[in-house]
């Protein structure tokens, strides 16, 4: 890969991740974060669970997935994803979300990291997604619920789609 190419995705793969504002205490575990993705007529949500011990940055964002399909890790991340909610997470259980959405295909993905210190961050899974979170200078988790391809309703009645999953 092109040295040029590489800076760009590694750039783009840093912005939505670092959006997360990824930190917590070093005693993090994988288990102390999870999504649940869900899908209503024209919203998604995710139910982020935060047992870190702490308040997190949280951003459920969403990319397109042209003909419903999961795209390559550099696809979403390159563009980046211009569909997103994003806030502080307290300990508990607290839903994001994404009203309004257009019709279409899209992939859901999130991300958390801890409010005061990066020493931590979770990202759902992703095929590929590895090699990115190893460019992250702290202990970084692919989340069991990964990365979630959605179909709106052109007509915009609620449905609910359970989705595919990948990853863990």
């Amino acid at each position: 890969m092109h040295s040029i190419t590489r800076a760009a995705l590694i750039g783009a793969a840093a912005l939505p991740l670092a959006m997360a504002a990824p930190s917590l205490a070093s005693a993090s575990t994988a288990a102390d974060v999870t999504f649940a993705y869900s899908a209503s007529g024209s919203t998604v949500s995710n139910t982020i669970t935060n047992n870190s011990g702490g308040a997190l940055q949280c951003s459920t964002s969403l990319a397109n997935a042209p003909g419903g399909v999961l795209p390559p890790i550099e696809a979403t991340i390159g563009p980046g994803q211009t569909i997103y909610e994003s806030g502080v997470i307290p300990t508990g259980t607290t839903v994001q979300t994404i009203n309004d959405i257009p019709d279409g295909s899209y992939v859901v993905l999130a991300s958390c990291g801890s409010v005061d210190e990066p020493t931590s961050m979770w990202v759902s899974d992703y095929p590929g997604l590895e090699p990115y979170l190893a460019m992250f200078p702290y202990t970084t988790y692919a989340v069991q619920q990964a990365s979630w391809v959605v179909s709106l309703p052109s007509a915009g009645a609620p449905t609910s789609t359970p989705g595919m999953n990948f990853g863990s």
